[in-house]
């Protein structure tokens, strides 16, 4: 369909005459110059899509654009991408939908693809390169730290998610498979609401004896299949796509949620990646323009080169596209039930979890001196007290510059 019919959406949502029935290729430059400009990451790129679009253009009203942004805060995906596949879907239907999204990711994704190309083939082995690499690792380490408190912040209304959260890390160190945490989590809090505290324990404890079972008579290889491939071997594409899509499934609360699960399929289980150059690509995701997430395609270079980093990169989006382009309605509604949203929040909490579990071998990874223990330090100082959008940024560049002056100071 070319155009969306008011009378087609909810009742809770009011129509919205003024939304332009723009030409497709209109459209798609659009949002194309969205991506082009779509530096700071999510707060800068939620807050450029709102100026023009609400602000300027009043496409939606703000109520109806931040019940919209609500929404996609609560389901997987990055929020930022969604709200566009959203507005295209407002302006020319499913294809505006589909145009926009696509013409948003489109340079991070061109961008992530030329700079995977060239860390592969060119490589780091410059000293001067390494040394800068190595000091950025530290500050994305101090970035994941900084994106767990946040998350956190919002994701910790009750004391019981809080300890939800620090029983998942628990568990994602210990080894317990993340889907077993999940469910755990979402049921625990459900059931903690309830005022059904006997039955949370008792959950707990039946978990806790599954997965003590599991680790204890389960080997390794048996429970992670992938772990049978060396080092560095490459990975099939349908094996790529699906923990793309199991990674874009599982996504809360931002694009560092993803964390916890790609780095497990490409470092912990794959064993395609180590945990250095699994942090060299949130460096360079940190500093396209794009959604953080587009660190995915490098994950999927690394793994099975240009046809595996286009099947992770389709794996990661498709739900962000499938959840707008054919469930919006449906899903806001289940989103706003009282018991669905406590048990997103206890999944949510359980993801939080699972990304400090995953950051402590990241951080062990890269804080292994005393340069990079100072700049992990300064970094974290930085990102706690800076309230510019390009701060992230900042501190990446200047950690880039602390490695080289280093590694030049060294060599005098």
């Amino acid at each position: 369909m070319d155009t969306v019919d008011s009378s087609e959406a909810p009742a809770s949502l009011e129509p919205e005459p003024r939304v332009p029935a723009e030409p497709l290729p209109r459209l798609f430059w659009r949002f194309l110059r969205f991506g082009l400009l779509a530096w700071g990451g999510p707060i800068a790129q939620i807050a450029m899509i709102r100026q023009e679009l609400v602000e300027e253009e009043k496409w939606v009203s703000p109520a109806h654009f931040n019940r919209t942004l609500a929404l996609y805060q609560i389901l997987p995906g990055p929020e930022a991408h969604e709200l566009c596949v959203y507005f295209g879907m407002l302006a020319r239907g499913r294809v505006g939908g589909l145009l926009a999204g696509l013409g948003f990711m489109l340079p991070g994704l061109l961008l992530m693809l030329l700079c995977s190309w060239l860390y592969v083939r060119v490589g780091l082995d410059s000293p001067w390169v390494r040394a800068a690499f190595t000091t950025v690792q530290a500050a994305v380490a101090a970035l994941i730290v900084r994106a767990v408190h946040r998350i956190g912040g919002h994701a910790f209304t009750r004391r019981s998610l809080l300890v939800i959260a620090l029983l998942a890390a628990v568990a994602q160190l210990v080894g317990v498979p993340f889907f077993l945490t999940l469910a755990w989590a979402g049921l625990t809090a459900v059931l903690l609401h309830a005022g059904s505290r006997g039955a949370a324990v008792a959950l707990t404890a039946g978990c806790a004896l599954a997965a003590g079972l599991l680790l204890t008579f389960v080997s390794p290889e048996s429970a992670a299949p992938l772990a049978a491939s060396p080092a560095g071997a490459p990975q099939g594409v349908l094996s790529l796509l699906g923990s793309g899509l199991r990674t874009g499934l599982l996504t809360f609360g931002g694009a560092y949620t993803a964390i916890p699960f790609l780095q497990r399929d490409a470092v912990a289980r794959g064993g395609w990646m180590t945990d250095a150059q699994f942090l060299d690509g949130l460096a360079l995701g940190g500093v396209l323009p794009a959604p953080l997430i587009i660190f995915g395609t490098f994950v999927g270079y690394l793994g099975g080169g240009l046809p595996g980093a286009l099947a992770m990169t389709a794996g990661i989006f498709a739900p962000a596209f499938g959840m707008t382009l054919l469930a919006h309605h449906p899903l806001e509604r289940l989103v706003h039930h009282p018991r669905a949203r406590i048990l997103l929040d206890g999944v949510t909490a359980g993801v939080v979890g699972l990304i400090g579990g995953t950051a402590l071998p990241l951080l062990r990874a890269a804080v292994d001196d005393v340069p990079t223990g100072l700049v992990f330090a300064g970094a974290l100082v930085v990102l706690f007290r800076a309230k510019a959008r390009l701060a992230p940024m900042a501190v990446l560049a200047a950690a880039a510059l602390v490695g080289l002056g280093v590694h030049a100071f060294s060599g005098m």
